[in-house]
C-alpha cells in the first residue's frame, strides 16, 4: 500500500513537470514564431520587395496581375535586367536598354545603341518613337538608364518620359510569379 502511494506521487510530479514543460515549450515556439516574423519582416522591408503589374507593357515575359519579386540593393544595371520603379504614382515595369554613356536614337531601322540595331527574341513589335515622347538621339546621363517595355505598341516607357534616375528605380526584378494563366 505504501509503495502504491509512493507510485501515485511520482506519477503526479511527472505531470506537473510535463505540464510545466508544455507551458514552457509553447511559449518558446510562440517566440520563435514572432522572431521569424520579424525578420521577414525585415527582409522585405529593405532586401527584397514584392509588386504586382498592373499593365501590359512588359507582356509576354511580365503578364498583367503577376507578381514581380526585386531585389533592392544591386544599382549596377546591365542592359536586359528588368527592373521595378514608380512612375506617376503607378508601379512599373520595363527592361534596361541602355545605361550611362550609351547613346540611344530610334530610327525607321529600329532601336539603336550605340549605332547598332539591337534585336531581341522576346519583342514581337518594332521599336518606334512616340509622337509627343522623347527627342532622339540622346545621351544616357550618369546615374541613369533607359528602359522599354517588351510590349513596344503599347508600353509606358523612356520613349515617353526619358530616362530614369536610378535612384528612383526600387529595385531588380529576379522573379516573376503568375497568378493566372499559367
Amino acid at each position: 500500500m505504501n509503495e502504491t502511494k509512493q507510485e501515485m506521487n511520482k506519477i503526479q510530479e511527472i505531470k506537473k513537470v510535463n505540464k510545466y514543460s508544455f507551458k514552457k515549450d509553447l511559449i518558446f515556439l510562440l517566440l520563435k514564431i514572432l522572431l521569424i516574423i520579424c525578420v521577414m519582416f525585415l527582409i522585405f522591408s529593405f532586401v527584397y520587395g514584392i509588386a504586382r503589374t498592373n499593365d501590359i507593357s512588359m507582356k509576354p515575359a511580365i503578364k498583367d496581375s503577376d507578381l514581380v519579386l526585386y531585389y533592392r540593393l544591386d544599382k549596377n544595371f546591365v542592359s536586359g535586367d528588368v527592373v521595378v520603379f514608380k512612375k506617376n504614382n503607378r508601379i512599373m515595369m520595363s527592361r534596361v536598354v541602355a545605361v550611362a554613356g550609351d547613346q540611344v536614337d530610334i530610327t525607321k531601322d529600329g532601336l539603336l545603341i550605340n549605332g547598332a540595331v539591337q534585336i531581341s527574341q522576346d519583342i514581337y513589335s518594332d521599336t518606334t518613337q512616340f509622337k509627343d515622347g522623347t527627342d532622339y538621339p540622346l545621351t544616357v546621363g550618369q546615374g541613369q538608364v533607359f528602359v522599354l517595355g517588351d510590349n513596344r505598341t503599347v508600353a509606358s516607357d523612356s520613349r515617353i518620359y526619358g530616362c530614369l534616375n536610378i535612384n528612383d528605380i526600387k529595385g531588380k526584378a529576379i522573379a516573376v510569379i503568375r497568378t493566372r494563366g499559367i
